[in-house]
């Protein structure tokens, strides 16, 4: 797979333009991200099927707390069916602090994610599903049938039981990181979901889903870069912090920050060391050798937000970088 990451903060009009754009520039998967505060991911990956042939589609990721599982896995395919057969389910538990702001517990996340697209699957088989767990369903369904045979689950993931579970559960892990550390560690959890893994779900693929700011000048992509590094480093689990020396307590001024909506405080208390850590920021020279190092451990790589300070640009650039790694030499 190489995927880019589209974000619903632009009109869904400008998505899909973008989304052909990615398709013309070699990416073969797109996803949308997905924020109360942004617009629909499912509108605008529609006008991103409506605009292009053969990418691959689906939300970046959705969790089963704003919406009901079994309304997501009527989303997703109506997404497929829109797409004739291209879509993909991309979920994970959410940002927390994001989801304070609806008022909803960060509970039981992993058992929650876990349900929430076991039930999906037996819902696009056309199967009637009964479900009382992290969730209720009594005897739903859906009234049509997904284009496709199976749809491709992907779980956003950063912590060690996500990733585990989604090596033994799911058919690929978007794994939240952008630096060889985080993959290297990363690895040996993909590793022990493997061992537990049944034969019969297939091969797993272990995606590399990296925020990416890249421009010919690097100090503005890196400029361009604050926004997303805020929200990674506010939802950071504290190991992640350390593994990286992010000072704890300024990880948590920039998540209250945000919580409290005042972004450009957020943005402004991000650090060098932050942008280092959580985005592979520069030119396209040191954008390629940084995705390299990555791929060291990764499957397939996704190039997440920000992508760059000109959109059009970072998704060529970006598609270029990726594109050398795949082309023989």
């Amino acid at each position: 797979m190489i995927g880019v990451e589209l974000t619903p903060e632009h009109p869904v009009g400008r998505i899909g333009e973008l989304g052909e754009h990615a398709e013309a520039n070699g990416f073969d998967t797109v996803f949308c991200s997905s924020h109360y505060n942004n617009r629909d991911p499912f509108v605008a990956l529609d006008r991103i099927a409506e605009r292009t042939e053969s990418v691959r589609l689906g939300p970046g990721v959705v969790n089963p707390y704003e919406t009901h599982p079994v309304t997501l896995a009527s989303r997703v395919a109506s997404l497929d069916e829109a797409s004739d057969g291209r879509a993909i389910y991309g979920i994970g538990a959410g940002d927390r602090s994001t989801l304070e702001n609806l008022g909803f517990e960060h509970d039981r996340p992993l058992r929650r994610v876990l349900e929430a697209f076991k039930v999906a699957r037996d819902l696009f088989a056309g199967e009637r599903v009964d479900h009382d767990g992290t969730f209720r369903a009594a005897d739903a369904g859906l009234n049509f049938e997904p284009s496709s045979e199976s749809i491709p689950v992907y779980v956003g993931a950063q912590g060690p039981h996500m990733i585990r579970m989604a090596a033994k559960h799911a058919d690929g892990v978007l794994l939240n990181g952008s630096h060889p550390k985080d993959f290297a560690w990363a690895a040996e959890q993909v590793e022990a979901g493997l061992t537990e893994r049944p034969d019969e779900r297939g091969e797993f693929d272990f995606s590399a889903y990296a925020s990416v700011s890249v421009a010919p000048d690097g100090e503005t992509a890196r400029e361009a870069a604050r926004p997303p590094v805020a929200f990674i480093t506010a939802g950071a689990a504290p190991p992640v912090l350390d593994r990286h020396g992010i000072d704890r307590e300024k990880a948590a001024e920039i998540g209250e920050e945000i919580s409290a909506g005042a972004f450009n405080a957020a943005f402004d208390a991000v650090t060098e060391e932050m942008i280092d850590a959580f985005c592979i920021a520069g030119t396209p020279e040191t954008v390629e050798e940084r995705i390299d190092a990555v791929m060291e451990y990764a499957d397939s790589f996704v190039a997440g937000s920000p992508l760059g300070p000109d959109l059009e640009t970072a998704i060529r650039l970006a598609g270029s970088a990726l594109q050398n790694r795949t082309d023989p030499v």
